[in-house]
């Protein structure tokens, strides 16, 4: 496995809509570990294949007790409506409160090619939402008010004005065992 670079706000592959992946193969189960890795590594909840760079419906999630990866995931099903505040591995430092529905049902792959469904609440649903987001081209600013979104929007400019790329590399985790 290895870690991979995280593509930050600005990279072009963040706002495209991601290719099926269809048949789940050799590369699809290490491009799945190495999100795996580098979701840990960055301390994240769950990460989207587009925030790595690679344009396909791949993400991994790792919420309230539960790992698992989603392979050309679609949610089939929606109930009531949570707001919670959010980040994102793309956006570092930046936070808000972002409303999505509370219960989500989705269908997807899983990294052996297996289709599963699977219902989820709280910060999983929140989750699972957040990186098909992203495997849609949809960043959670997105789901901001225009006035919050151009706020968090012109604090992020003035933060990196001086950044010449969309590109950050992972460092390794910690020795968990220290």
């Amino acid at each position: 496995m290895s870690l991979l670079s995280l593509h930050l706000l600005g990279s072009p592959v963040l706002r495209q809509r991601s290719a099926e992946v269809g048949a789940v193969d050799e590369d699809v189960r290490r491009l799945v570990d190495d999100m795996f890795e580098t979701m840990d590594a960055a301390h994240g909840v769950g990460l989207a294949a587009n925030q790595v760079g690679i344009a396909r419906r791949v993400a991994v999630v790792d919420a309230d007790g539960d790992r698992f990866a989603m392979i050309d995931p679609v949610v089939v099903e929606t109930e009531g409506s949570s707001t919670a505040e959010e980040g994102c591995l793309s956006i570092p430092e930046i936070y808000a409160d972002v409303t999505r529905p509370e219960r989500v049902v989705i269908e997807a792959l899983d990294r052996e090619g297996n289709r599963y469904r699977r219902e989820a609440t709280g910060l999983k649903a929140r989750a699972i939402q957040h990186e098909i987001d992203h495997l849609d081209g949809i960043l959670f600013l997105d789901h901001l008010s225009l006035m919050r979104r151009q706020m968090l929007m012109s604090r992020w400019r003035r933060e990196h004005k001086d950044d010449t790329s969309h590109i950050k590399e992972v460092q390794p985790a910690a020795d968990r065992a220290e």
